[in-house]
């Protein structure tokens, strides 16, 4: 098994995309690129420590390969966007693809090239790659929330997300 780590907005909303694939086997949502160790959702919360709300996934690469995981997260965020994803504002929520190692890198800047390059997007692609972190699972609550909470995990996906993955990615 191995492990890779997204971050794309409220991580709510970053779980059930990777969680539906064959081949993963679990999605955590969690903190991670910050200097506290074991933030709390409210600490994280308060911008004061430089942690991004995140998904580590755990998965069979001989099921679903690196390649494959980026290509889906790019269609659950919006790339253009530096400083938030929709409705979430703020370093917390920035997009940024973690790497674990050289490959990983290789594999993330060409896709970010080949993204930029299709024209899909008119501004540039401002996603950063990253070097892993240690990630810190996020409280309870906050795991598998699209199942525990489906009416409210609905109202953030609303939140601009839905229609955008629409518009930009239809086919």
């Amino acid at each position: 098994m191995a492990k890779a780590i997204f971050a794309g907005g409220c991580f709510w909303c970053m779980v059930q995309p990777f969680d539906t694939q064959p081949g993963i086997s679990k999605v955590i949502s969690g903190y991670t690129g910050g200097t506290v160790a074991n933030p709390t959702y409210d600490q994280v919360a308060s911008h004061t420590t430089g942690h991004t709300e995140a998904v580590e996934i755990t998965y069979d690469p001989t099921l679903i390969s690196y390649a494959e995981l980026v290509e889906i997260y790019w269609r659950q965020t919006d790339p253009t966007d530096a400083m938030g994803q929709f409705q979430d504002r703020g370093d917390s929520y920035r997009p940024v693809i973690y790497v674990n190692n050289d490959k990983e890198r290789a594999i993330a800047v060409a896709s970010k090239a080949k993204l930029a390059a299709s024209g899909r997007f008119t501004q540039p692609i401002v996603t950063t790659i990253e070097t892993a972190q240690p990630f810190y699972p996020a409280e309870i609550e906050h795991q598998d929330f699209y199942k525990k909470n489906p009416w409210r995990y609905r109202i953030e996906e609303q939140g601009g997300r839905d229609q955008f993955i629409h518009e930009k990615w239809q086919d």
